[in-house]
Parts: structure tokens; C-alpha cells; sequence
């Protein structure tokens, strides 16, 4: 079983000089947890909900409204983002990304040829393919004795 078979391939993104205004609204209207960064077509990092939520300051901060939508409005993404993530290839095994994303602790794995954007991996992902493989297994045990 190989990545490509698994991935995200509709892949939500942002540009390296897109702010953290614009990765807020992305996830707050989405359930995203993950964005790639790209730079054109070539990725150059990753940001997480996490990401976002560990830099914003706090409203109880004391930090006024404008001053908040000023913070938000103009900080690029790219003083957040992780930079060079680790990344998997369209034709590595699944079993590669899962061992990378449970060894790691990470919840994603973009997918990239040739520098270029592909796909996301997710730890979403790898649960609708245990699922999946779970409901493969389950049908054939209960396949197996009725046949006999």
C-alpha cells in the first residue's frame, strides 16, 4: 500500500507571505488542523492550528482590539510556520508515513515529488485506513466460519 492511495490530493495551502489573519479564518471555517506553506509551487513548511493559537496573544492580555487585528493582519505566516517538515513521497509505503507520523508525534506528512506539492497525509487519514482495514478483517472473520 502506497501513500498516493491514502493522501489528502485536494490540498487546502497558503503562500509564505499570506498572514496569520488568513490561516485563522482558513481554520476556523474548516476543520483543517494543517496547512502547507508553499512558495509558488514548492513547499517550504507547514502551519498548525497549534501554530496559530501559541502566537496570537491572548485577548486577556490586555492587548487592545486594533492592536490584535494589527498583529493578525500583518504577521506572514512564515515567522510561525515549521520550516523544511518532514515529507513522504507519493510512491513510499503507508507503512513508512505511519511509523514517521507515531514516531514523530506529528498529525501530518505533506506529500511531495520533485519539491512540488502533492498531497497530505494525515493521522485523519491513517484512521479511516484502519477503519477500513478493520472492516476488511471483521467481514472475512465472519465470512470464514458461515462459509464452512
Amino acid at each position: 500500500m502506497l501513500v498516493r492511495e491514502f493522501m489528502t490530493k485536494e490540498v487546502t495551502s497558503l503562500q509564505e507571505t499570506d498572514t496569520l489573519l488568513d490561516a485563522t479564518m482558513i481554520f476556523v471555517r474548516s476543520t483543517l488542523r494543517h496547512l502547507p506553506v508553499l512558495r509558488d509551487r514548492i513547499l517550504v513548511g507547514v502551519i498548525t492550528e497549534r501554530d496559530v493559537k501559541q502566537y496570537a496573544p491572548s485577548i486577556l492580555s490586555g492587548i487592545s482590539p486594533d492592536e490584535y487585528n494589527r498583529l493578525m493582519e500583518t504577521t506572514p505566516i512564515s515567522r510561525v510556520m515549521t520550516r523544511d517538515p518532514l515529507t513522504v513521497r507519493p510512491d513510499q509505503s503507508i507503512f513508512e508515513a505511519a511509523k514517521i507520523l507515531s514516531a514523530r508525534r506529528i498529525g501530518c506528512l505533506p506529500v511531495v515529488e520533485d519539491s512540488e506539492l502533492k498531497g497530505i497525509i494525515t493521522t485523519t487519514d491513517m484512521l479511516r485506513l484502519l477503519i477500513r482495514l478493520l472492516e476488511i478483517q471483521e467481514a472475512a472473520a465472519g465470512a470464514g466460519p458461515a462459509a464452512s
